[in-house]
């Protein structure tokens, strides 16, 4: 969802549910080098709050991230959150471009949730229907208009130029996988209050899901079902996670209800995902976010899907100096996200 266009020096910034992150890249030649990365924990919720105080508190603290990341640019590119975001794949006459656009805003009001006048869409052409030979796929997503509004004017007001927006979801897939990827490819990300799972095509995103189940939900849990506090819930999850022989397996007992209910979620996701393309089996699962460091969990996936379960790296695609290593790598499944708007091409 491009505001602007032509721009080549900008950063990424992902407003996120307990973190804002931002990532500078500097073209060099075909390279992408990494400028700057810095992040900042948020106050309670207030990237999820409607609130004149939070939004202006929200505002505050993005200000001082870039303030204090020193980025020589004020030209953003914004991630919203994929729980926000209607994402669907839809089969559409096969037509040139005016007319496919025409036809794709004719169509529209039936295949998103809200309606199209309070509605900003955007689509890319994927390619032949696996379903109707005589029609071309398209992936279709929508935002309501006002919370674009809202966003554009508090990063307005502290003097930033928004040249786009894009589902967070779809950001991450540019930074985890290489884009000549083939085959079928599931990426996964567990947040503080949603998983976004999306299925991956040759390339090409093909399904997209947030799933109601984060971090938090686990930490919940287990603070309930060992009977501590959450801050110790945490760090018994992020210690022990899913491993049986530690603490006596009391961890992965508290947690496997949760655990289960979102691994039956993936599960559906994949059936769906098999049933429009019947010919496409799953390759390999790439987990970032809580997925990648709650220990036993990659094991689980594999051992449950028989699928080769790898952890993500976001920077895979970005030049940085061998030193920093060690440094990128320990922050790379909270940077996705950013690091994938960064590397956008607008």
């Amino acid at each position: 969802m491009s505001v602007l266009s032509g721009i080549s020096d900008f950063f990424g910034l992902d407003i996120g549910s307990t973190t804002v992150r931002l990532v500078h890249l500097k073209s060099s030649g075909s390279s992408k080098v990494l400028a700057k990365y810095a992040y900042l924990p948020l106050e309670g919720n207030i990237s999820l709050s409607d609130a004149p105080a939070d939004r202006a508190k929200l505002a505050a603290a993005i200000k001082q991230l870039v303030e204090q990341a020193q980025i020589g640019t004020k030209n953003v590119a914004v991630g919203l959150p994929s729980a926000r975001v209607f994402t669907t794949v839809a089969d559409i006459e096969r037509l040139n471009a005016a007319e496919l656009a025409k036809a794709i805003k004719f169509q529209a009001p039936s295949l998103i949730p809200t309606p199209l006048a309070e509605s900003k869409i955007d689509w890319t052409l994927l390619g032949d229907s696996p379903a109707d030979k005589t029609k071309v796929e398209i992936l279709l997503s929508s935002v309501v208009n006002k919370y674009v509004e809202e966003r554009l004017d508090l990063l307005e007001g502290i003097g930033l130029n928004v040249i786009a927006f894009e589902p967070d979801n779809l950001a991450m897939v540019r930074a985890l996988l290489p884009s000549t990827v083939t085959g079928t490819q599931i990426v996964l990300d567990i947040g503080a209050q949603n998983t976004d799972l999306v299925a991956v095509l040759n390339g090409s995103p093909r399904l997209t899901r947030a799933i109601p189940v984060g971090t938090e939900a686990l930490f919940k849990v287990a603070a309930q079902n060992l009977n501590v506090d959450e801050k110790q819930a945490e760090q018994f999850v992020l210690r022990f996670g899913l491993s049986q022989d530690k603490l006596d397996g009391q961890v992965v007992r508290a947690i496997s209800g949760t655990i289960d209910n979102l691994v039956s979620e993936v599960e559906k996701s994949i059936k769906f995902f098999n049933a429009r393309y019947t010919d496409a089996k799953v390759d390999r699962i790439v987990v970032t976010g809580g997925a990648s460091v709650i220990p036993e969990f990659p094991v689980y996936l594999a051992n449950k899907f028989g699928v080769n379960v790898e952890i993500g790296n976001a920077w895979h695609n970005v030049t940085y100096a061998k030193e920093r290593q060690n440094e990128l790598a320990a922050i790379s499944n909270q940077f996705g996200v950013a690091v994938g708007l960064a590397e956008r091409k607008v």
